[in-house]
C-alpha cells in the first residue's frame, strides 16, 4: 500500500439493525426480528445525525487532507453514511460490492444464543474453528472476506497512485483492513477483535511515511 498518500476507513452509521441487534442480545432473544435483507438495512435517525457529524468533520479538513475519491460498499445503510457524509464536498463515490459486510448465511438473524440453542453442532465448529476461518453453511468466514477485500485494495493502489482514499463500509471489513495494511497475525487480529467495539461513523486511517502506510488513528469517533 505504499503508493498511497493516506487511507481512511469509516465505519457507517447506527443502523436500525444495529439497534434490532442490540436489544437482542440483551432480552436473551434467539432471533433478531430485522424485516430487510441485510444489503436493505437503513440508518437510524441517530445514525443519519453520526453521518451528518462525519461530513462536518471532513468539510473541515484543510483542503489537501481531504479525500480525493471514497470506496463506499453498496449496501444501504453505508451508501446512505457515504451520502450524507460527502454531501458538498465534491468528494466522487463510487460502489464496489467487495466492500461489503461479511455474508453470515445460515446464522444470519440469530443471537449468540440462537446459534447455541438452534444449531449446536455450528456452534461447536465455530468454537473450534475460530472467527478467522469458521465459515457458515452458505455464509463467509473472515479468510474469505480477505481475498476480496486484497484485490479491493490491490485495485485502489493501482488506481489511485499517491492518493488519499476513503473507505465506507463495515465492523468485520474494517478489523481486517486492518490486518492486511498492518501486516497483522491471526492471533493479534482475534485479540483485536475480542477487545475492540468499533463505532458507528468511527474513523480508521494510515498514512504513508514514504516506505509505506502506517497507523494514525483507530476506531476515533467522529460523533460526539
Amino acid at each position: 500500500m505504499a503508493e498511497l498518500q493516506w487511507l481512511g476507513v469509516i465505519r457507517h452509521g447506527q443502523s436500525t439493525g444495529n439497534v434490532l441487534a442490540q436489544q437482542a442480545e440483551q432480552d436473551g432473544l434467539e432471533e433478531i426480528a430485522i424485516p430487510e435483507r441485510d444489503a436493505d438495512v437503513p440508518l437510524s435517525d441517530l445514525g443519519r445525525e453520526q453521518a451528518a457529524a462525519a461530513g462536518r468533520w471532513i468539510a473541515g479538513l484543510p483542503t489537501g487532507e481531504r479525500p480525493h475519491v471514497a470506496v463506499v460498499s453498496p449496501y444501504l445503510r453505508t451508501r446512505q453514511t457515504a451520502e450524507l457524509a460527502l454531501a458538498g464536498t465534491g468528494i466522487p463515490a463510487v460502489f464496489d460490492e467487495r466492500l461489503r459486510d461479511r455474508e453470515l448465511g445460515v446464522i444470519d438473524l440469530l443471537t449468540t444464543r440462537g446459534v447455541e440453542a438452534r444449531l449446536p453442532q455450528e456452534a461447536a465448529r465455530r468454537r473450534r474453528l475460530g472467527r478467522f476461518y469458521y465459515r457458515p453453511p452458505g455464509g463467509e468466514s473472515w479468510a474469505d472476506v480477505l481475498l476480496r477485500l486484497r484485490s479491493l485494495l490491490g485495485d485502489v493502489r493501482s488506481e489511485h497512485p499517491g492518493g488519499r482514499v476513503v473507505l465506507f463500509g463495515h465492523e468485520a471489513v474494517i478489523m481486517l483492513v486492518r490486518y492486511l495494511v498492518e501486516g497483522l497475525d491471526e492471533a493479534s487480529l482475534t485479540e483485536l477483535a475480542h477487545a475492540t467495539a468499533l463505532g458507528n461513523c468511527s474513523l480508521s486511517s494510515w498514512r504513508s511515511d514514504g516506505d509505506g502506510l502506517r497507523p494514525e488513528r483507530f476506531n476515533a469517533p467522529l460523533f460526539p
